[in-house]
């Protein structure tokens, strides 16, 4: 089974050039379905009116970071078991313990290519390796 390349997916990161980038690398995966937040607020705003399949967010963000939001996303009922992949320039451990105690499906260290997402992103979903 394949991912579904229809899923829609919500990047989330303060910084533009980011979201470029791996709205990019998820385009060379297959995935044309993408929107952006450029910050926590923006992305639950967003997942207010629309069902995603998966989210990428960014941990360092004003005013409300990736790790408030996964907290935020984690607690509601509606949106509780969305998957979250985080991702942060840090590999700090406690960074790792803290988003997984929180409850992300999985995290990346910038800086990362397309073939890192796509193993990352199969971990998320299980079977839909090639």
């Amino acid at each position: 089974m394949a991912f579904d390349l229809s899923m829609p997916i919500l990047v989330v990161d303060d910084y533009s050039t980011m979201i470029r980038i791996i709205r990019n690398l998820l385009k060379q995966l297959g995935f044309e379905n993408v929107d952006e937040a450029n910050d926590g607020s923006a992305a639950l705003a967003k997942m207010q009116t629309k069902r995603y399949g998966l989210v990428i967010s960014d941990w360092n963000m004003e005013p409300m970071t990736g790790y408030d939001l996964l907290k935020e996303v984690r607690a509601s009922p509606e949106f509780s078991k969305t998957p979250f992949i985080m991702i942060t320039a840090e590999s700090k451990t406690e960074n790792v313990i803290a988003a997984k105690k929180a409850g992300v499906n999985n995290y990346i260290v910038k800086p990362f290519n397309a073939a890192t997402l796509k193993t990352k992103m199969e971990a998320v979903f299980p079977g839909s390796a090639d």
